[in-house]
């Protein structure tokens, strides 16, 4: 099992940025594709980004696309989710997830392909 710790969170204004970071603590962590999702209050979970595990391939919900960017560095063991633009709609909570793979190009969207969950960091965006 993999432990994932997101942070970065926080307040800001619509239009502003923020960088959300996902350390995990996988040995092989660049086996793990990684995912981003997001739940808002009363709303079902929904999926933000994802990375393989090369880094070489990135897919985006049409919501966040051109304003939010996945990225990774294997050796620290880290994913990012860098964040322009915030509009109040992007106000929730942000999970990391985490799918073992041998796959070097899968970077999918489904929450039920992740195995491992960090606990979330929350966003809010004022208006």
């Amino acid at each position: 099992q993999v432990q994932l710790v997101e942070s970065g969170g926080g307040l800001v204004q619509t239009g502003g940025s923020l960088r959300l970071s996902c350390a995990a603590s996988a040995r092989t962590f660049s086996m793990y594709a990684m995912g981003w999702f997001r739940q808002a209050p009363g709303k079902e979970r929904e999926f933000v980004a994802a990375i393989s595990s090369s880094g070489g391939i990135t897919s985006y919900a049409d919501s966040v696309k051109g304003r939010f960017t996945i990225s990774r560095e294997n050796a620290k063991k880290t994913v990012y989710l860098q964040m322009n633009s915030l509009k109040p709609e992007d106000t929730a909570v942000y999970y990391c997830a985490a799918r073992f793979t041998v796959s070097l190009t899968f970077a999918g969207p489904g929450a039920g392909d992740y195995r491992d969950w960090g606990q979330g960091a929350q966003v809010t965006v004022s208006s």
